[in-house]
């Protein structure tokens, strides 16, 4: 922002030392609706505040702590594997690693010394996992209601003018992140107020843009859609695999790929892995499947439906019992080679491996 409110704090006390008057030639008295008028602790300051605070969920696959995250770029050291973690996207790396298998035991060292930014944008350096952990406790717990709201954003600059108790313009903000009106609101005193330029845009999770008008409207629709969303504040990382999966990308995965093998399968909570080794399996695009093992093929059909987390996969092969079921798809993998993993409840797994990528 332009000025930051340490720096408006800064000249206000210089003026009141020396003695000089606040009133200048440029300094000009108004008066603000009062739904355009923020000041300090106000529930709207309040509530904006939490929409602007630093979401730590998004890392928890490594430091299980919704109350901060870990600076990028940063080392993690997975089964045995090095990762330097640049972006929210290097997190599902790690995923597909832990996922790799499910007969080994997952474990993920960090290389330190690393920075964390707290809920308030604050910066610690952290030296070992001692010190995380002194942190990590104060965090909520897994899905433990927190003040922090995700499920909507503004959309910035923001900017305004600051005026002190006496109705004086002291400066102009500008506000070009959540860091920059979050650090303004938590310095924010009963001191000074600010009145906003609206409108204001914030857009949902969904990707909506809402048109705010004063902060009435801003408080309301805050409140409206605070709860929209599922914040994710759990530590299980499979559980939203396929937020965004849709049965043409799954489809163009499938049929473009040849020869899928069948590396994970379990039916009524049994090991079967090795059922079927040995088979080869083709997707077509007309819906039909074959299966092909020692100079005999079989052949049957599949079908998905539905998208995200409830997309369906029904396949069904002649003499290929085990294969057969209404799948839910659980997640497709693409790192190093191309996955296909289906569910049912906790007992039926089948998961298709190709090294088509």
């Amino acid at each position: 922002m332009e000025t930051p409110f340490n720096k408006i704090l800064s000249i206000t006390l210089l003026l009141m030392v020396l003695g000089v008057s606040c009133r200048k030639e440029e300094i000009i008295s108004i008066q603000e609706p009062a739904d355009k008028v923020l000041v300090a602790n106000s529930t709207v300051a309040i509530q904006m505040k939490n929409t602007t605070s630093n979401d730590g969920s998004n890392d928890n696959i490594i430091d299980k702590s919704n109350c901060f995250n870990i600076k990028f770029p940063f080392s993690v050291t997975v089964n045995g594997t090095q990762i330097t973690v640049n972006s929210d996207d290097d997190y599902k790396i790690i995923e597909f690693i832990f996922d790799d298998s499910d007969d080994d035991i997952d474990i993920l060292s960090i290389t330190y010394p690393i920075t964390i930014i707290l809920d308030d944008f604050t910066e610690i350096t952290i030296n070992n996992d001692s010190e995380l952990r002194s942190y990590s406790i104060k965090c909520n717990g897994e899905d433990e209601a927190d003040d922090d709201i995700e499920c909507l954003d503004f959309q910035y600059p923001i900017t305004g003018s600051l005026f002190n108790k006496d109705n004086e313009i002291i400066d102009t903000v500008s506000f070009n992140s959540d860091n920059d009106l979050n650090d303004f609101l938590k310095y924010l005193n009963t001191s000074y107020y600010v009145t906003l330029s609206f409108p204001i845009n914030v857009t949902l999770l969904d990707g909506t843009m809402i048109a705010i008008s004063n902060l009435d409207e801003l408080y309301s629709t805050i409140l409206t859609h605070k709860n929209d969303c599922d914040e994710d504040d759990d530590y299980d990382y499979n559980d939203d695999d396929c937020n965004d999966c849709n049965i043409d990308q799954l489809a163009l995965l499938l049929t473009s790929c040849s020869d899928w093998t069948i590396d994970k399968l379990e039916r009524y909570s049994y090991d079967y892995d090795t059922y079927y080794d040995g088979y080869i399996f083709n997707f077509f695009n007309d819906g039909t499947i074959s299966a092909t093992e020692g100079g005999y093929t079989y052949f049957g059909t599949w079908a998905p439906s539905g998208s995200g987390n409830n997309l369906v996969v029904v396949i069904n092969i002649t003499n290929l019992p085990y294969c057969n079921n209404n799948w839910v798809l659980h997640e497709i993998s693409q790192y190093s080679n191309s996955k296909i993993d289906l569910r049912v409840g906790e007992s039926d797994r089948m998961r298709y491996k190709n090294n088509c990528n």
